[in-house]
């Protein structure tokens, strides 16, 4: 848990993170390899450098090695692992539902699983609708992340506003899968820029008002589109990931993109994200807690970065997404020492 100079608390969840193989031997060839690529040098390029890992460490971590940068390192109470898949650049899946289920289970209490779904999948495919019930009932998911661009036999993309996708939404409404995370940002190689494209949350928000669409990435580049559709879809929010990263690199360009989506959405529908393993947690809400909007740009937009509103994007709003009484988790975790290898006990 961060806890300010004053003493107070802030209760930290980190909504988008995943427990990854990109191993060579994981590697569907060329495929495998230019994905974890792309990848390392978004963490190079945008990482402090004290805070930049091997690549050999960064293709294939342990759940030991997650739980200490989250919880004992990172200032991180709760984290919401995104399951992608990936198949046919990862003999077992980049990190599917099963691989991210081992924290989960190491620490079933400050670990929310998310599941995910592919609707070229059809009923039977492992990404298909048996499959999304399968996970409801091991697993009570609450939540799916999707990727829409993901090849999958021949395809290079999906949208969210086909009768194939709206079959799974349905069946999301009837299974209690309320909160849907799209990757809808940056493109990685080799995936196509275009089938990231966030036009088709519009219709699916608008079609499905009892499901909450989390957008991640928040559009990124096109942040503008975002917000217009955000703003006027009151069950689309914003999540951080891969914006937060830019507070070290480029602090202007990121006080843009937070001053426009206080702006468009407000403080209550934006949640904190490392994306780890792309970034770690801690270096990140250091500089959150720390970071204030220019003067200008607070005058331009007429907004600020309040103390409650970092207490918000940190935690307090995905807790109200997941049904999180904030309190009771506190005390919960106060009494629930982070154990790592069989070592001492390590306090959050």
């Amino acid at each position: 848990m961060y806890r300010t100079a004053d003493g107070r608390e802030i209760f930290v969840i980190d909504a988008h993170t995943h427990l990854w193989d990109a191993s060579p031997e994981n590697q569907r060839g060329k495929l495998g390899k230019g994905w974890i690529d792309c990848f390392y040098a978004y963490h190079k390029n945008l990482s402090p450098p004290d805070k930049v890992w091997t690549l050999e460490h960064y293709q294939r971590y342990s759940v030991e090695d997650m739980a200490r940068d989250l919880f004992v390192e990172g200032y991180v109470d709760m984290c919401i692992l995104q399951s992608t898949n990936l198949f046919d650049f990862y003999h077992t899946g980049f990190n599917p539902i099963e691989r991210n289920a081992q924290l989960k289970e190491a620490f079933p209490e400050r670990v929310i699983l998310n599941g995910s779904f592919d609707p070229r999948h059809g009923e039977d495919g492992p990404l298909g609708l048996n499959a999304l019930r399968r996970a409801k009932q091991q697993y009570d998911i609450q939540g799916v992340k999707l990727y829409t661009a993901e090849w999958h036999n021949g395809s290079r993309g999906w949208r969210m506003n086909t009768p194939e996708a709206y079959r799974f939404f349905e069946e999301c409404e009837k299974l209690g899968i309320k909160n849907i995370h799209i990757h809808k940002g940056p493109t990685i190689w080799p995936l196509d820029r275009d089938s990231f494209d966030v036009a088709d949350v519009d219709y699916a928000a608008t079609d499905f008002p009892g499901l909450t669409f989390i957008v991640e990435h928040c559009g990124l580049p096109r942040l503008e589109d975002f917000c217009w559709i955000a703003t006027q879809e009151t069950n689309v929010w914003g999540g951080l990931a891969v914006a937060m990263p830019f507070i070290h690199s480029r602090p202007r360009y990121f006080a843009e993109v937070m001053a426009n989506l206080l702006y468009w959405l407000g403080p209550d529908k934006l949640t904190f994200a490392s994306d780890y393993a792309l970034w770690t947690p801690g270096w990140l809400i250091e500089k959150f807690m720390a970071f204030e909007l220019p003067e200008d740009l607070e005058a331009e937009f007429g907004v600020k970065l309040t103390m409650e509103t970092k207490e918000k994007i940190l935690g307090l709003n995905a807790a109200r997404l997941y049904g999180i009484d904030v309190e009771a988790k506190k005390e919960q975790l106060r009494n629930m020492p982070v154990v790592l290898d069989g070592a001492a006990p390590a306090t959050a």
